[in-house]
């Protein structure tokens, strides 16, 4: 691209331009033709997706009761605080899960319902219905024990997991594990049945990391981590590094950190992240140790959400906390002004923005 007298270079304005907002790149497409064709550019959406990846935010639901509609708060490291609304589907949603830039939502009125969303662009798709007979349901609350969402920037295609332990009506579980897979490309569900014992905490669902083209949850008492292969359909059962199993008194948390899988292990005095360097061969490296001494009163109920190499977020009852890893210093980034029916960590999710056409 040339530059021409007066102007920038294209090549630099479009640099600068993938370093926006969605919101504010959305509002300079009518400046001129090039800006408007910006967003169906190949090269750009690439180049946009790709420095958005570097800067991973927070997203939190906050509601002063569950009767009311709740509102989104997004944390973000280079911008603050901001508010997002979901008022374009016409719909009363909760957040299920979060993977690059969008949202896979439930229907709180209207059990059965799932869209997925991108906030920043306001688009969003409605998933068709799940065909299961009514005689069986998930166990044990009638929902999916594990929703997941992973979404592939590369090739603008996602997929949602709905799964969870199976029951025929007026009869026990008998670890009988449904799995149903959405493919946007297809719009439609898929369906493989498997036996699987697992259990997972509230908060073990909320933290599910797309990567390497599988979902990956972390199970009940940290004793390993969950995979589903979204290419063949297949679980998989990830080790831990040995000292996040066997150490006593400790909480560990998946993460995502620069496109691998991430635990965060919690003691009373230290905070150590690690991350895997070698997917297959399952090799783990301790990447940092933070001492907690100067926030000890808030340690029992901190819970990492979302991580960079230059940060980490984490929310407790009330707060959402950012971790500068290069000078070692903590902040807090917002805070709940009014009594919250839920802590914050019940409902935050890992989030950063993307342009990613829901249709």
């Amino acid at each position: 691209m040339n530059s021409r007298d007066g102007f920038l270079p294209d090549e630099v304005i479009i640099q600068v331009l993938a370093r926006l907002p969605v919101k504010s790149l959305f509002r300079a497409k009518t400046v001129c033709k090039l800006w408007y064709k910006l967003s169906s550019d190949k090269y750009f959406v690439h180049l946009y997706n790709e420095v958005a990846t570097k800067n991973s935010m927070v997203l939190v639901e906050v509601s002063d009761s569950p009767e009311l509609k709740s509102s989104l708060i997004c944390a973000d490291n280079l911008r603050g605080v901001s508010e997002l609304s979901l008022d374009f589907m016409k719909d009363r949603v909760k957040v299920r899960a979060s993977c690059n830039g969008l949202l896979c939502c439930s229907s709180i009125p209207d059990k059965g319902v799932y869209y997925v969303c991108n906030p920043m662009t306001r688009e969003f798709r409605l998933l068709p219905r799940i065909r299961e007979r009514p005689v069986t349901r998930f166990y044990p609350d009638g929902e999916a024990t594990l929703v997941g969402l992973g979404c592939n920037l590369s090739v603008q295609k996602f997929n949602v997991v709905l799964a969870g332990y199976h029951r025929t009506f007026g009869h026990r579980p008998d670890g009988t594990f449904i799995c149903m897979v959405f493919d946007s490309d297809t719009n439609k569900w898929r369906k493989f049945v498997s036996f699987q014992d697992d259990r997972f905490t509230l908060m073990n669902r909320n933290q599910v990391v797309f990567v390497h083209g599988s979902l990956h949850w972390l199970t009940s008492g940290c004793s390993y981590i969950l995979s589903l292969d979204l290419n063949c359909d297949v679980w998989r059962k990830i080790s831990l590094p040995d000292e996040v199993i066997y150490r006593a008194g400790n909480r560990a948390h998946l993460l995502e950190l620069d496109g691998c899988l991430s635990v965060i292990q919690i003691s009373e005095a230290w905070m150590k992240i690690w991350a895997m360097k070698d997917y297959e061969s399952e090799q783990w490296h301790l990447e940092d140790r933070v001492s907690l001494r100067c926030i000890r009163g808030m340690v029992p109920g901190i819970f990492p959400i979302s991580q960079t190499r230059e940060y980490v977020f984490l929310a407790t009852y009330k707060q959402v906390l950012v971790y500068q890893r290069k000078s070692r210093v903590w902040k807090e980034m917002y805070s709940v002004k009014n009594s919250s029916p839920l802590p914050l960590w019940f409902s935050a999710h890992a989030f950063r923005t993307s342009i990613f056409l829901c249709n």
